[in-house]
């Protein structure tokens, strides 16, 4: 049994990589119910306990059977690669009832009884409320799971896309299917890629193209088979969760502190991965505007390059820089 994704050859040309707030915070909620997933995501959840716990998430609970389809309408794939939760919350708001509830009638019938449970019968009898009160239920999820570690998820998931688009660049793409998830397989005779799964299912992309998604909540499974209207998409574990909790290092060279001001250095040695203004400050615990200051002297000072990637840009590490923070010779 498998989920054939059936490429042509326009597809190939339309492969996108895109982060979505919105199936993080729904793919946390699942993460709640769920403790098989729930490993590398300890720190979180004792930071979130408390305030989960004013969530009534049963509804939604219902709409994601641990096997079978989960309802597309409350996690669209994006439109775009930087979509804020905002503009997927009104998107979410904005779903026809009727689609709604045949998309959450599958859902319902993949759990014995759920289709015949009080909440069930509540959901397919008034479609249309029904979405408002989902809604609202995954913006209030928003606030209290996801919002606040956002900068930090953010910064993670944009480093995954940058070190998978440079697998594309240097491989194409049996080399960046190769790296994403051990149930993926590639075969580039047929154009056809593979997800091992219980159930036999089948998209051909018509041009489409394909959407790729990492996501720090999937982890350690992996997602496809968005039904139409919904662009095809294959949401994947991220790269690094395993340090995603973790603090910040400290361990700043002092010969480094010395040479350029502690907090310059704090800086340049937390860039291990690419990131934006707004993922160092919240690593770093410092103002947006104080981090922006010590970036622009740091990139005139030849020690990063910048990369604009759609409203964002991100900050790397130059060889020399490098060679700075970590005390070996740059590669000449």
């Amino acid at each position: 049994m498998a989920l054939h994704h059936r490429f042509g050859h326009r597809d190939l040309l339309r492969c996108r990589f895109a982060l979505s707030p919105a199936w993080e915070t729904q793919e946390a909620i699942r993460t709640l119910s769920r403790p098989d997933r729930q490993g590398y995501h300890l720190p979180w959840l004792q930071r979130i306990r408390a305030a989960a716990a004013g969530l009534d998430l049963r509804p939604l609970w219902l709409l994601m059977p641990r096997r079978g389809h989960s309802t597309d309408f409350i996690s669209p794939p994006p439109s775009g690669p930087g979509v804020s939760f905002e503009e997927e919350i009104a998107l979410i708001r904005a779903s026809d009832p009727a689609v709604a509830r045949e998309d959450m009638r599958r859902s319902l019938a993949c759990t014995p009884g759920a289709l015949d449970s009080d909440t069930g019968r509540a959901l397919l009898a008034d479609p249309a409320r029904a979405v408002r009160e989902l809604a609202d239920l995954l913006e209030r999820a928003w606030s209290v799971l996801i919002e606040p570690h956002w900068p930090r998820l953010r910064a993670l998931l944009e480093a995954d896309v940058l070190f998978h688009s440079r697998r594309l660049a240097d491989g194409g793409l049996e080399s960046l299917f190769d790296g994403l998830h051990p149930d993926l397989s590639w075969d580039s005779a047929s154009l056809t890629l593979t997800i091992e799964r219980p159930s036999a299912h089948e998209r051909v992309l018509g041009g489409q193209g394909l959407l790729l998604m990492p996501s720090a909540f999937i982890w350690p499974s992996i997602a496809g088979g968005f039904d139409p209207p919904w662009q095809p998409t294959v949401v994947y574990p991220a790269r690094g969760i395993g340090a995603l909790w973790t603090p910040a290092r400290e361990d700043t060279p002092a010969a480094l502190a010395r040479l350029m001001g502690r907090a310059r250095a704090n800086v340049l040695c937390a860039l291990e991965e690419p990131a934006t203004t707004s993922a160092l400050a919240h690593r770093l615990g410092l103002a947006p505007s104080t981090v922006s200051a010590h970036l622009k002297v740091l990139h005139a000072a030849g020690l990063l390059i910048s990369a604009r990637h759609g409203h964002q840009v991100r900050y790397e590490r130059t060889p020399l820089a490098i060679a700075l923070t970590t005390g070996e010779p740059p590669v000449s």
